[in-house]
């Protein structure tokens, strides 16, 4: 139990909380602010690394992921000295992955160089529609040109980009969707991140769905044919489903978020930031102060954690299940069973396989493309 966190790796997630712009769907921890003082960030930051170093003594760093927000507005100057610190306070993988997520309207040339030069190796774009009409619809501030002139800048500088495409948009027909997916495939990409628009509480679309003033969008029946249509289209591109959500070429995977997948640790740093880490042998959970002026503070005085949980053993193997069984490589039941002290009703599992949803292979269990379907359905069977 106490080396658990070795079967899925140890990385670092950086949030940085800033946009140029809300987007409407959007209900990650995220703020528009004019004045922002890159070197009292960095100070934070560096500040930070520092504590959770001391915690997390003598392990390999096998990823790094900038994340937000949009990291692409960060000073290269305040990146490189984050990575810089990173590799002095850890030791650095081998192949360690260094993830920098970017939105177009924020995508220089420059810039991207000076990224690379700091250490960043992979770029995670957020382009989301091939489609005009459809960009201004999601808020986003970019066009369509700009995404793929950004989108060309950015393989110009790195050999791993990824891109993220919403479907089940308003409006948005199956044809169109899949032509838009083949579109996207056509372009010289190893991952991509495929997401279907859902409408979350406390966000512009969430108030504008209330009242019934988001109009046109797809029922149900028709956002699963979406997402099979997705699943169809890019395995026979090459780019098969390794998460429910995800599709790479084999080999370019997200390193880093198959650490959170495979249930590794991770130390989260910057405001709204969450971690799991073992310390003394006790995994814990962390949370970080949401506001920038906040975290900003409690980091000055101490630290910028919110509250910490010391997780039960039956709590880490339900958000191990609940994180293995999104990948196509499934879960490890032996491992399961060591985690929680307790195995998985064999009843539920052979329940599962006999209805189609899973498979069982040795000891390992997947869900079929037919279970990814309904994952929440699966997860609640199997913990129910």
């Amino acid at each position: 139990m106490a080396d658990d966190w070795r079967n899925g790796g140890f990385g670092l997630y950086i949030h940085w909380p800033f946009c140029e712009a809300k987007c409407p769907y959007c209900d990650f921890n995220s703020h528009v602010s004019g004045n922002i003082n890159q070197k009292q960030w960095l100070s934070s930051y560096l500040s930070e690394l520092r504590r959770a170093a001391a915690e997390t003594p003598d392990r390999v760093l096998n990823t790094i992921f900038f994340g937000g927000g949009t990291p692409s507005l960060m000073a290269p100057e305040t990146v490189a000295a984050i990575i810089a610190e990173a590799r002095a306070l850890w030791r650095p993988a081998n192949n360690m992955e260094v993830s920098l997520e970017a939105n177009p309207g924020s995508v220089e040339a420059g810039r991207f160089a000076a990224y690379r030069e700091a250490g960043v190796n992979r770029i995670s774009m957020g382009i989301q529609a091939l489609n005009d009409e459809d960009l201004r619809r999601l808020g986003r501030i970019h066009t369509v040109a700009e995404a793929r002139a950004a989108f060309d800048i950015a393989r110009g500088c790195f050999d791993r980009v990824s891109f993220d495409l919403i479907y089940a948009r308003q409006y948005q027909t199956l044809e169109a969707w899949r032509k838009e997916l083949t579109e996207a495939l056509s372009m010289a990409i190893d991952h991509l991140s495929l997401y279907q628009l859902t409408i979350e509480t406390g966000t512009a679309f969430g108030d504008r769905y209330s009242v019934g003033k988001l109009r046109g969008l797809p029922e149900d029946d028709k956002a699963a044919d979406m997402y099979l249509a997705t699943q169809e289209i890019c395995e026979s591109h090459g780019m098969p489903a390794y998460e429910v959500s995800n599709h790479a070429a084999p080999g370019s995977e997200s390193r880093h978020n198959l650490i959170y997948w495979r249930y590794g640790d991770y130390v989260g740093i910057g405001p709204g930031a969450h971690g799991r880490i073992t310390v003394n042998g006790r995994r814990m959970a962390t949370e970080t102060h949401l506001t920038p002026r906040t975290w900003l503070d409690t980091v000055a005085h101490k630290n910028g954690e919110k509250k910490r949980a010391i997780l039960s053993a039956q709590e880490q193997a339900s958000e191990y299940l609940m994180m293995c069984i999104r990948l196509s490589e499934g879960l490890d039941v032996d491992r399961y069973t060591s985690i929680s002290g307790l195995g998985l009703p064999q009843h539920k599992l052979d329940h599962l396989q006999e209805i189609g949803m899973i498979t069982q292979e040795g000891r390992r269990a997947s869900a079929t493309p037919n279970g990814r379907a309904v994952l929440n359905a699966v997860i609640r069977e199997l913990l129910g």
